[in-house]
């Protein structure tokens, strides 16, 4: 559930533009190839190796980002902050930083999610990567149920960040209503989402439809069940909704 969700979010951060020198050639070229296991081991490996300090660096926000992706969330937290500690150029820093809050978002410490998306605005005011910050910071204040901060980010980044993917997300965050709901399917066919809906109801769920356009524009039809003020709550429904295999993602 909340790693399809944060995947997304962390392929709109694009890889670094470095020089295509080995060895960071190969680990770039293992991401791009979704071969994470591939990528985390050449990184470990390059850190041991004789990298320039930037380099280095790179090297273990890659190892960060296979650890990520791999669901392995307190090593990705480890390579991450040890990144950040080494104080790298302003770039990889913000990267590694980002890293980290998604690692910690991933494990379920929402609070300190937020605290670090806090603190990175306030050590970088001007990055280049705020809109994706406020993203951070508003996805942890929903899961916290803090709905007005929650909307205050996501509005300061329909307003500063109109035309670029954060922007286009944030719109249809700003959409969602102040409660939580678990998802179980999203469907441009109304048929098909009007027919799981009906099993759901069936089985005794609190099932409906919800339709939403996506960024890129097309009109989904969302079935999604239960509505409830506690992410408690909607953490129960969404083990029980698995249970019985269904895929399932909380919402907001």
């Amino acid at each position: 559930m909340k790693r399809m969700l944060f995947c997304l979010i962390m392929v709109a951060v694009p890889l670094t533009a470095l020089a295509r020198t080995s060895p960071l050639a190969d680990i770039e070229a293992a991401i791009i190839q979704e071969d994470y296991k591939k990528a985390g081991a050449l990184a470990k490996g390059a850190r041991k190796g004789y990298l320039s300090r930037h380099d280095a660096a790179y090297a273990g926000y890659y190892l960060g980002l296979s650890r990520l992706r791999l669901g392995d969330y307190p090593q990705a937290y480890d390579a991450f902050k040890q990144v950040v500690n080494e104080r790298p150029s302003d770039q990889i820093y913000e990267k590694a930083y980002i890293g980290v809050i998604d690692a910690l978002y991933m494990q379920g410490r929402y609070e300190q999610a937020l605290q670090e998306a806090l603190s990175l605005m306030g050590r970088r005011p001007r990055s280049e990567m705020l809109g994706l910050i406020y993203l951070k910071a508003a996805r942890a204040s929903l899961r916290l149920a803090h709905w007005a901060q929650a909307q205050d980010f996501l509005q300061k980044i329909v307003h500063d960040y109109p035309k670029s993917f954060e922007g286009r997300l944030a719109r249809q965050l700003l959409e969602e209503k102040q409660y939580f709901t678990v998802q179980v399917g999203a469907f441009l066919d109304k048929a098909l989402a009007e027919r799981l809906t009906r099993d759901l109801l069936d089985r005794g769920e609190y099932a409906y439809i919800v339709a939403t356009t996506a960024p890129d524009g097309r009109l989904f039809y969302r079935v999604r069940v239960g509505r409830t003020t506690a992410l408690k709550d909607a953490l129960a429904l969404e083990t029980k909704l698995s249970g019985l295999g269904y895929p399932t993602r909380i919402y907001p």
